[in-house]
């Protein structure tokens, strides 16, 4: 039996016989299939290929494939979470894990994997149950935040997937591309479909400005290396949100 992975967006499927038929997240309106169609790697593959890059970014370190793989974002080491995920499992640069979160399915890759290596939960909202592939370890949540315990809380926003979220620590706030960060950080933007541009309604994006109000946070760490907004987060959501709105309406 082997494990397959998507070479599109890096979700990986239980272990087979053969590659899967189909990828269900790719065949999702917010993602694609290739032109060539549907193209499956397995994982020993990519662990004989890539390797752990391992920076910090802005005070947080990172952890991603190398070279880039799938849609290519980075994990964050939030004091003793995963969020986010990549790829890679063997040998990773951290010695535990309690928890492991996702901002929404895109990113969700190897999380058994990693869920299994660590002998730790994967919490992810309810709302995105249909578009998780490997269950086992997955705790899913309901409501409108979840307290982990550290300072962490999990906040459900929507807009990208209905059960979307980020994760809140003192001061800070991580996204993935939920609230995406935008090139030189100093504007946020919000969408359905990014590859396929598919825009969200204003009343979608309110309403993440809404659940995003009660919180303090003056650095938004994005999905990928240097998406961050260093200073004043939470006035340039507020100035994004603003533009946002008024471009769409």
């Amino acid at each position: 039996m082997t494990s397959f992975l998507c070479e599109t967006c890096g979700t990986q499927y239980p272990p087979s016989g053969a590659p899967p038929a189909r990828c269900a997240i790719c065949e999702d309106e917010r993602q694609y299939v290739p032109r060539e169609g549907q193209q499956w790697v397995s994982y020993d593959d990519v662990r004989a290929s890539h390797r752990f890059d391992v920076r910090d970014d802005y005070g947080v370190t990172g952890i991603c494939a190398n070279p880039t793989f799938a849609i290519g974002q980075r994990a964050l080491l939030v004091d003793d979470v995963l969020w986010d995920c990549t790829p890679l499992v063997d040998e990773p640069p951290v010695s535990s894990l309690r928890a492991i979160a996702i901002s929404h399915p895109h990113f969700q890759t190897t999380i058994a994997e990693w869920a299994e290596r660590f002998d730790c939960p994967v919490f992810i909202h309810e709302a995105d149950r249909p578009f998780i592939v490997r269950p086992e370890r997955v705790e899913f949540w309901s409501g409108e935040t979840l307290e982990l315990g550290g300072g962490l809380t999990l906040i459900r926003v929507g807009g990208h997937f209905d059960g979307a979220q980020v994760l809140h620590r003192p001061g800070a706030l991580f996204t993935g591309d939920v609230v995406a960060v935008r090139p030189a950080g100093r504007w946020v933007s919000f969408m359905r479909s990014y590859p396929m541009l598919i825009p969200l309604p204003a009343r979608e994006v309110e309403r993440i400005a809404a659940a995003l109000e009660p919180w303090d946070f003056d650095r938004i760490y994005g999905g990928w290396w240097g998406d961050v907004v260093v200073e004043d987060a939470k006035d340039v959501v507020r100035r994004s949100v603003e533009r946002y709105v008024r471009a769409v309406s």
